[in-house]
């Protein structure tokens, strides 16, 4: 037993205090104010809302371990589904065979990487703050996203689209299983492999660990390819999702990747942090959502009370940091 808890704890991290506190405490505080909250439709509709939330958050998650950001996350899905849905488009539209929409998801998660890719050539070799080479990549997206479709929607899609974003498995939707083995593959990547030590290390100090021998420049591109690579698989499981594809689909959600980071644990400033936290996270946001929606109020407010919880977030992290310090001078 006393081994299950080490390894738990080993694979889990300290960051996983603040959301398990938080998932309890939302879990409880609803399920005795609605008797409809703990019930199979709840988890249902949160199971099928979290994955293009949770898929953004994850590509959001690698540039924040760097000490960085990626602004142009939900732009980046845009333009990779937009990329499947004109290449659907050319081969018949929703009379397009499966080769078509193979060819389609290649391209477009080759899209958001290249996005990607840019971002992390500018960063690494120009040494600007990635918030300001992100924004600027997000208006750029979005600018010819617009331009391209003129500010409409793309639609007109294969029927065998619609389990991608709407079917099940078991009784698993199948969004929230791409995006379970997305979070697996992240959790080993940061967990198991070199570019995740790496990422860490940039993190804590990109200046040693560029004197330790370490590329910094190659690891940086790396990240924000994946983080592009991640963005057109949200974007491939929007246009499933929608059966539609338009510049400013998911916009609402880029505030709330970097909340749930936050609440998951991730240093703002890099270094620190890991995916399960960040998984558990996203699913206390989506019940609270749920919560409130059942309680009848606004869904605008679900939005300010996810503001609130960032900003409570950041004053209980400077008191526990500031109570550790004190603890450390008195010992």
């Amino acid at each position: 037993m006393t081994a299950i808890i080490r390894r738990s704890r080993a694979v889990l991290g300290p960051e996983m205090a603040g959301p398990g506190l938080a998932l309890f405490a939302v879990v409880l505080f609803f399920g005795l104010a609605s008797p409809q909250f703990l019930s199979r439709a709840t988890f249902g509709s949160v199971a099928f809302q979290l994955p293009e939330l949770g898929l953004l958050t994850l590509a959001m998650l690698l540039p924040v371990l760097t000490g960085g950001l990626n602004l142009a996350i939900t732009f980046t899905a845009n333009i990779a589904g937009l990329t499947l849905a004109w290449v659907l488009q050319m081969n018949g539209g929703v009379d397009a065979g499966p080769f078509a929409f193979f060819l389609g998801g290649l391209l477009a998660i080759g899209a958001g990487a290249a996005s990607g890719v840019v971002m992390g050539l500018v960063i690494a070799y120009t040494r600007a703050h990635p918030i300001l080479v992100s924004l600027s990549m997000m208006i750029f997206l979005r600018g010819l996203g617009e331009f391209l479709t003129r500010g409409g929607d793309v639609s007109g899609f294969p029927a065998y689209l619609a389990p991608l974003g709407h079917g099940s498995v078991l009784g698993f939707p199948v969004p929230l299983l791409v995006f379970i083995g997305c979070v697996a593959i992240w959790h080993l990547l940061l967990t198991r492999m070199k570019l995740g030590f790496n990422t860490y290390m940039i993190g804590s100090n990109i200046e040693a660990t560029r004197y330790s021998g370490v590329n910094t420049r190659k690891v940086l591109v790396l990240v924000y390819m994946l983080s592009g690579a991640m963005c057109a698989v949200a974007g491939i499981i929007m246009l499933a999702r929608f059966n539609s594809v338009r510049v400013g689909h998911g916009e609402s959600y880029l505030l709330i990747t970097v909340l749930a980071c936050f609440l998951g644990g991730v240093n703002p400033f890099g270094g620190f942090g890991r995916v399960i936290p960040v998984f558990v996270a996203l699913v206390v946001l989506q019940l609270l959502a749920s919560g409130l929606n059942l309680m009848g109020a606004n869904q605008h407010l679900a939005t300010a009370v996810w503001g609130i919880l960032l900003i409570a977030v950041m004053i209980l992290r400077y008191a526990a940091g500031h109570l550790k310090l004190l603890n450390r001078k008195k010992g």
